[in-house]
């Protein structure tokens, strides 16, 4: 059966929003900034402290309705926001009486000099008014490094140079600019394999990240405060072939096709085995049973795996139904199914999802559904061959098999 099924069309309305604001000048002088020529989007959202997709979609408007689309992405302020600044300013208001010992602080040090943060602190302390405690924490410097410099033990500290940076640097930028949403442990990774590849001596990822920090390489540092999710059980297995895990995605092109799919994912090795897709319509029960049959073909090299193994999913209708579940268990596999409402139950398939759509959907151009069924293959083929994963100490999945066949 075909992966790419078209069918009738369906609006789907989605609404959001976003903790960090940004003024349209702001705005107008990042996008300016991608439009000169031989400039990086990746490396200017870095630079600027934005995501890179966020950077994508301002470009986008700028490009299609210009400034004033751009400058109309501004959320307004509600009345709840409001409320919510006054009784912040109030409870500033009760706390102002316990900073008088910081503002002393801060005005003597003000008054010393204008050197370094570590300097200032070093001559409030020598003087022995204020607890060094005290100094330290309102100056934001560490107390073992401000006693050792009273006591003459600390050694000077000079900023990060090595000669070598400069064969590294140009590989780094060319991998930030070719993939956007990698930090600096996954550009290392990237980077010590082509090393390797070359036969030169890989470079070691605090390097990296000192190279891409002294440049403005790093990415932007997320704001999201995470709900909390307990997590008893374990999803990863020991052994590869033990348990799969499963689920669904979707993401709308520009054009307002909605692209639907899903996915099987190995719970020891993270390859993904099996994939099916769909536009503007849903994953059906077929879908589900065709890809069972192709990630147990591609495993075993036949139509029923030797031993069984554990099909993990969510309670959707196409994976409970009954024969998707008649039609697994002729095929060797156990279904399992994760309680309602607890998606960490099916971590492993859950984070995959969010790789995909971080790393390569919003980074990428989305103009209709024909150009996307064109490029998930790629995409996931990418993630199997070269994306570093932090659980497979930063080896791809396909990387990670070959190891482990080699030890076999």
């Amino acid at each position: 059966m075909p992966k790419h099924v078209f069918m009738s069309d369906y609006e789907i309305i989605t609404d959001g929003g976003r903790r960090r604001r940004w003024s349209s000048a702001e705005k107008l002088r990042i996008v300016e900034e991608t439009l000169e020529d031989g400039a990086s989007i990746s490396v200017v959202a870095r630079r600027n402290g934005v995501a890179a997709n966020l950077l994508y979609r301002w470009r986008r408007l700028m490009l299609d309705g210009g400034a004033v689309a751009a400058s109309g992405d501004d959320n307004v302020t509600s009345n709840r926001a409001v409320r919510q600044m006054e009784e912040r300013i109030r409870e500033l208001e009760r706390q102002l009486g316990r900073k008088t010992l910081e503002v002393e602080i801060l005005k003597e040090a003000l008054d010393k000099s204008r050197h370094k943060k570590t300097d200032l602190a070093r001559a409030v302390a020598a003087e022995g008014r204020f607890p060094m405690k005290a100094v330290a924490e309102t100056l934001g410097v560490s107390r073992s490094n401000l006693n050792a410099r009273l006591n003459g033990s600390a050694k000077p500290r000079r900023r990060y140079h090595k000669a070598q940076d400069a064969v590294v640097l140009p590989l780094v930028s060319a991998l930030v600019a070719a993939r956007p949403t990698y930090g600096y442990r996954r550009i290392a990774a990237v980077l010590n394999r082509r090393l390797r590849a070359e036969g030169a001596a890989p470079v070691n990822h605090k390097r990296v990240y000192c190279i891409m920090q002294a440049h403005d390489l790093l990415l932007a540092r997320r704001y999201t405060e995470r709900p909390e999710q307990t997590h008893e059980g374990k999803v990863i297995t020991l052994r590869s072939n033990i348990r799969w895990c499963s689920d669904g995605f979707e993401f709308t092109c520009w054009n307002g096709d909605v692209v639907r799919g899903a996915f099987i994912i190995a719970a020891h090795d993270r390859e993904i085995i099996a994939w099916r897709a769909v536009v503007n319509a849903g994953i059906g029960g077929s879908d589900i049973r065709d890809m069972m049959l192709e990630a147990v073909e591609a495993r075993f090299g036949s139509y029923r795996a030797p031993h069984p193994v554990e099909m993990l999913s969510d309670n959707s209708s196409p994976y409970v139904a009954k024969d998707t579940r008649i039609f697994a268990r002729q095929l060797g596999l156990k279904p399992r199914y994760t309680p309602v409402k607890s998606p960490q139950s099916n971590g492993i398939a859950e984070s995959f999802v969010k790789t995909l759509k971080r790393d390569y959907v919003h980074v990428t151009p989305l103009p209709d559904a024909v150009t996307v069924l064109e490029l998930l293959a790629g995409w996931f083929e990418d993630y199997n061959t070269i994306h570093p994963h932090s659980g497979l100490k930063m080896r791809s999945p396909r990387e990670f098999i070959a190891a482990q066949t080699a030890t076999a």
